[in-house]
């Protein structure tokens, strides 16, 4: 059974989804839709823009949505996912690319998302930090002993835990952690705190925008960050990605449970090669590879 998965932020690069443009006038008709839809040319930033332009949350996280899901509807027959799951951003490609949402309630969602997330994230300063080489019970036992806000928030591979929350959670955790044997334990450059409660002004704002977006029944099962759980119901889908920004993204487990419901080879659709990496960490065996397309 094939497995698709979709990258979430921090996949960007500069020339992303250039090729698609040049080499197929399917693919130029949707990235010339997106400028119109976002009122800017993102295109020209993708293509030719610097790597500060592509970090800005307004333009990262629809730049690679718009890479994920063009590049899959490229692929037309070639895209036949038995399952699909995406990495936080990359649950609304994996959505879009399964058809749970149109191309155009996708990208504006995810346009409203990376708005309510730099509101969210200039409310209060916060950060996130990567933890090497602990397991997962040692790094929730310590953020829940610290009286400030700092959370899980990514379960990305074993023994691999994002976590987030205000500066002093995230420095009061660092120190704890190291203390208690993490390989590292690493702040990382990001504007804010996602998937903490910090995210709550957002969550309620794209909440909202959720609630007016059209769902329609997916061509497979979606597995959800917030489960880890597959979903076809768009009724279920809607409220788990609702719920998405202020909880964890539990990556780990998603790949575990694909695997246990037949997973035979994970295919990556978007830019980097992120996930394949995450993926081999709890299966080394495991077929994970970029998808290709066909000139």
């Amino acid at each position: 059974m094939k497995a698709y998965v979709f990258p979430g932020q921090g996949a960007q690069y500069v020339g992303m989804g250039k090729d698609l443009y040049e080499n197929y006038p399917h693919a130029k008709a949707l990235f010339e839709a997106a400028n119109q839809i976002l009122g800017f040319r993102i295109t020209d930033l993708m293509f030719s823009g610097t790597d500060d332009d592509l970090r800005q949350t307004r333009v990262t996280q629809p730049a690679i949505f718009l890479h994920s899901v063009i590049l899959a509807k490229v692929l037309g027959k070639q895209f036949q996912p038995d399952m699909a799951a995406g990495h936080s951003l990359g649950e609304f490609s994996a959505l879009v690319a399964a058809g749970a949402l149109s191309f155009e309630n996708g990208l504006v969602l995810v346009a409203q998302r990376a708005g309510a997330m730099q509101k969210a994230c200039e409310l209060k300063p916060s950060t996130m930090a990567a933890i090497l080489g602990l397991e997962d019970e040692v790094v929730e036992k310590v953020c829940q002993e610290i009286s400030a806000v700092v959370v899980p928030a990514n379960y990305n591979s074993p023994g691999q835990i994002v976590i987030s929350g205000s500066i002093e959670g995230i420095d009061q955790a660092i120190e704890k952690l190291n203390a208690a044997g993490a390989k590292r334990a690493l702040k990382l450059s990001v504007g804010g705190a996602f998937h903490s409660p910090l995210m709550e002004p957002a969550r309620i704002e794209l909440g909202e925008a959720i609630d007016n977006a059209n769902f329609i029944k997916p061509i497979c099962p979606v597995y959800q960050n917030v489960t880890a759980k597959p979903s076809t119901d768009p009724a279920v889908i809607r409220e788990n990605l609702k719920t998405q920004l202020t909880a964890p993204v539990r990556w780990t487990q998603t790949v575990k449970n694909m695997l246990a419901d037949g997973a035979t080879g994970f295919y990556e659709v978007g830019p980097g090669s992120v996930l394949q990496g995450l993926i081999k960490k709890v299966d080394r065996s495991i077929v994970a590879e970029s998808v290709k397309t066909e000139n």
